[in-house]
């Protein structure tokens, strides 16, 4: 097993400084924290090896590309047995963002963006409670998110 890394003061500032800004250069990033570009690459390669920056990725605007439906849909089986075989159907539909194998009362927790709740209703009856072992739903729809950020170090 690989040895433990520790994360610290001058790692936690690099990956606040990417998680706020993911396009900000390694010179700015060494400004900020007082060192060489070369180090501060140094440590980016070291936290990129551990497996704590897991990527880098373009944020897109859901609202601006015209999904103005936020909702989240608990997902009751028939069978917990048919999770990944439900899971696997559920990959088939663009809407869904984000896919949750839950403890609790549902089984499965969705994130989903739809153009208009008519859309979003055309998913959840015409696309998802038609999956073999769906038993039911019930759905939330987000009025306002609040609070939007990346788990600090």
């Amino acid at each position: 097993m690989a040895e433990s890394y520790k994360v610290d003061s001058i790692d936690r500032k690099i990956l606040r400084l990417l998680s706020e800004n993911g396009r900000v250069s390694f010179l700015e990033v060494a400004r900020e924290c007082g060192m060489s570009g070369a180090a501060i690459h140094q440590r980016v390669s070291k936290l990129e090896q551990q497996g704590i920056i897991s990527g880098y990725s373009v944020k897109l605007s859901a609202e601006n590309l015209g999904y103005h439906t936020c909702a989240y849909v608990g997902v009751f089986l028939e069978k917990a047995i048919m999770y990944h075989s439900v899971v696997s159907e559920l990959e088939k539909i663009s809407e869904i963002v984000e896919s949750h194998y839950t403890t609790g009362n549902y089984a499965i927790f969705l994130k989903v963006y739809c153009k208009n709740n008519q859309h979003l209703m055309e998913i959840l009856n015409g696309r998802i409670q038609t999956i073999p072992g769906v038993a039911s739903t019930e759905t939330l729809i987000s009025l306002e998110n609040g609070i939007m950020r990346d788990v600090q170090p």
